[in-house]
């Protein structure tokens, strides 16, 4: 939990206030949303899957990441009433809106990473199921 008068989190609240890129890049940033965003962008997945595509990743983690993507609006979870529960992210409208912007993302990497010979986007840890 933050503190909610500090002066980071004013700072953080003025730029994205202030600046789209800024907003933007809050809400795809961070180490795994751009990984779970390309995944979804193929279609739903149930939790197991998504965990088991992003092995480097902590389950506190995924959770949390998931979490703040459902509450910005990106991605959408369903659960089944069953037994086991299932449940499933897909991404929202607001969510698809953004593939354009992860690729163009991926294109920008590819091009350049330094020491990079190859010019064909790549994303190892991207292992779609």
């Amino acid at each position: 939990m933050r503190k909610q008068s500090s002066t980071n989190l004013e700072n953080e609240m003025l730029i994205n206030g202030n600046c789209d890129m800024a907003y933007t890049l809050d809400l795809i940033g961070g180490r795994w949303k751009p990984s779970i965003l390309w995944r979804l962008a193929y279609g739903a997945l149930r939790y197991s899957d998504l965990r088991r595509s992003l092995p480097a990743v902590s389950e506190r983690i995924l959770i949390l990441q998931l979490r703040e993507m459902e509450a910005d609006g990106l991605i959408s979870r369903k659960v089944y009433p069953e037994v086991p529960p299932r449940v499933e992210y897909q991404l929202t409208e607001v969510g698809r809106s953004l593939e354009p912007v992860i690729n163009v993302l991926t294109a920008w990497g590819s091009e350049n990473r330094p020491g990079s010979e190859r010019k064909t986007p790549r994303c190892p840890l991207l292992t779609i199921i």
